[in-house]
């Protein structure tokens, strides 16, 4: 089964913005990088790219969304060095949110988005054993302020994982934060590891569309499985999108899709790709169709 992958939408900056962030991490590379022609935002960047190993994509189509820090990435450092070097190259003409230094959870950290506004939080992991280098880390604000402990439940449910689990609560008197809400939740989706939180402060942002995670599906039956689950509008989304009921952004998509982009052949990727901006749940079959001239 493979991975999740997080999916990030650039206006403009998708291959730029990879090749900052592989020469920021270690063990990271660019796979490819395509283009689509003839979409509604123009042509369109797709990169695929690892970052310590694991899966990334982005996309240049368009100033439609913007980043905020409801989705961030927490970065685990062997070395306090390590740490140095990346949060030098991340935070370079961005934005500190919580500047370095030690904190009662890490004795280095900090909290940073990039030139392009996607949050990374960078911690010394402080010689514990580090089984997953980067970790999505969802924030629950304003109208979905306390239910992340009710979201990650239904996620692992969905994706069939063990149960999460809620590392730390708000306690008393730490207003305006909600007691017994979460203040830290570990949870797993196809093996990889989640983090989730509550954050009652005022907050101008949300989930949206510039962060989604891909849900790469071998079957028909695989696709109608996760997008009547995860749909809070069955008949919403677009393009294989959809939206959850806390908001969050989801992209259930065919493995068969990555092959057709990759074919070579341009004609084919043309016919399949005003095949899917029709659609809004993909169709494989229909797909297949089209890719082939039937």
């Amino acid at each position: 089964m493979k991975a999740i992958t997080p999916h990030l939408w650039f206006d403009k900056e998708a291959v730029e913005a990879a090749k900052l962030y592989v020469s920021s991490i270690a063990d990271s590379k660019i796979k490819s990088v395509r283009t689509i022609y003839g979409t509604p935002s123009g042509d369109c960047d797709i990169v695929s790219f690892e970052l310590a190993s694991q899966p990334f994509m982005a996309i240049s189509a368009g100033p439609f969304f913007r980043f905020n820090p409801s989705v961030s990435f927490q970065v685990k450092c062997k070395t306090v060095e390590e740490l140095n070097a990346m949060w030098q190259k991340l935070s370079e003409n961005g934005k500190v949110r919580l500047p370095l230094g030690a904190y009662p959870f890490s004795e280095r950290y900090g909290w940073t988005e990039d030139r392009y506004g996607l949050s990374w939080q960078l911690m010394f992991a402080g010689g514990t054993e580090i089984k997953q280098k980067i970790t999505p880390v969802l924030t629950f604000v304003e109208k979905v302020c306390g239910k992340a402990e009710e979201a990650v439940h239904f996620y692992a449910a969905v994706f069939k994982d063990p149960p999460p689990r809620i590392l730390a609560r708000y306690g008393k008197g730490e207003e305006p934060e909600h007691e017994g809400t979460t203040r830290y939740a570990q949870f797993t989706l196809r093996g990889q590891e989640f983090g989730a939180m509550d954050s009652a402060r005022e907050h101008k942002f949300a989930f949206n569309e510039a962060i989604s995670y891909v849900v790469p599906c071998d079957t028909q039956e695989e696709i109608d499985y996760y997008w009547e689950r995860l749909s809070a509008d069955a008949n919403g989304g677009q393009c294989g999108w959809l939206k959850d009921k806390y908001g969050l952004s989801w992209q259930i998509t065919p493995t068969i899709m990555d092959q057709m982009l990759g074919s070579g052949d341009p004609q084919g990727l043309a016919r399949v790709t005003q095949a899917f901006l029709k659609m809004k749940k993909f169709n494989i079959s229909e797909l297949q169709r089209a890719f082939d001239g039937k």
